[in-house]
């Protein structure tokens, strides 16, 4: 697949510099991005022997796994394959995961095996991942991210917010480097939800354009996102989308998008009344995309859409329980 990627402007800008995408379906964005006939029971089309190394991955849960070989792809995207030897760089390095299903099917083994065989029988191997933000610990150590490494865990949204949290790290002088995505494995059987499981994980890298102009590489885009909290009983109301439309101008304004701006639309929805209002606010004209169980789709659309960036792409996308989040991506070179 041919990829359009464009020359950052400024130096102050923050771009998009690596995409790297691990699924059962493809590992090319635009076209894991369109996928369908998405499976929710696990398969064996991830092999961490070929994708990560034959020696100490073995024991990772497989959303760790299916984590550490995006960021692998991304940072090669990148061309960062290693971080600089230099402590200070290290520490100066950040990176956030989203999730919301990762661990679910780990921790319920646990359970199980606590309750037949009492807490002596768990592993030694995979009981410290009864801790959620255990997830993305071997990325920090493998790769050297010294800054902060955070896991977000907040329904649907939590991708978006660990673009939304990164990117605000950068600004605010804590790191100056970012590597920030979303990493899901299926549900079990019968859990609530399993029907839509979603299995896999995007990466990104997120670096000033002046770093990137430096190493004489190119960006993807920008990528600016906001999240919010619109109440589902608020949503479900005679005025629920004006509501919606108000939050999601709201932030467009503030990512800069200026009133009449063109741009598309593509909105990340299940079935639920919050849905149903940001759906009607964001209006028929959107590209609607349905949502999987977790925080991976929404990562998915905006990879797609980075990868042949030609104008602004917004990708809105909400949960039932409320959570709202958007994302704005505009090409680099765009004022």
């Amino acid at each position: 697949m041919s990829v359009t990627r464009s020359a950052p402007d400024r130096v102050g800008d923050l771009v998009v510099s690596g995409i790297g995408v691990v699924t059962p379906w493809s590992d090319t964005p635009a076209d894991a991005a369109v996928a369908t006939g998405r499976p929710s029971e696990p398969g064996d089309w991830f092999d961490h022997r070929e994708r990560l190394g034959r020696r100490g991955y073995k024991y990772l849960p497989t959303a760790t796994q299916y984590f550490l070989a995006a960021a692998r792809s991304a940072l090669a995207d990148a061309g960062e394959t290693r971080p600089d030897s230099d402590l200070a760089d290290e520490q100066r390095r950040g990176a956030m995961v989203g999730t919301n299903s990762a661990a679910v099917a780990l921790h319920e083994s646990m359970d199980r095996t606590v309750m037949a065989e009492g807490a002596d029988a768990l592993s030694p191997a995979t009981a410290p991942y009864f801790s959620i933000n255990l997830f993305g610990s071997r990325l920090a150590t493998e790769h050297l991210f010294r800054a902060f490494n955070l896991t977000l865990t907040s329904p649907r949204v939590a991708g978006l917010e660990a673009l939304e949290t990164g990117t605000r790290s950068l600004v605010a002088g804590r790191a100056s480097w970012l590597l920030a995505g979303s990493t899901e494995e299926a549900l079990p059987a019968g859990h609530p939800g399993a029907a839509a499981s979603e299995r896999g994980a995007v990466a990104l890298v997120m670096e000033p354009a002046a770093r990137v102009l430096e190493r004489g590489a190119a960006g993807y885009g920008r990528c600016r996102a906001r999240s919010f909290f619109l109440p589902p009983e608020v949503a479900a109301a005679p005025r629920g989308a004006d509501r919606a439309r108000e939050r999601i101008d709201s932030a467009l304004t503030a990512l800069g998008l200026r009133p009449g701006d063109a741009h598309q639309v593509i909105a990340v929805l299940d079935d639920s009344p919050v849905s149903a209002a940001v759906a009607a606010a964001v209006g028929p004209r959107a590209k609607r995309v349905p949502a999987g169980s977790g925080a991976l789709e929404p990562l998915l659309q905006i990879a797609g859409a980075l990868s042949d960036l030609s104008g602004p792409v917004l990708v809105v996308t909400a949960a039932r329980e409320g959570n709202l989040a958007v994302a704005l991506l505009t090409p680099a070179d765009a004022v």
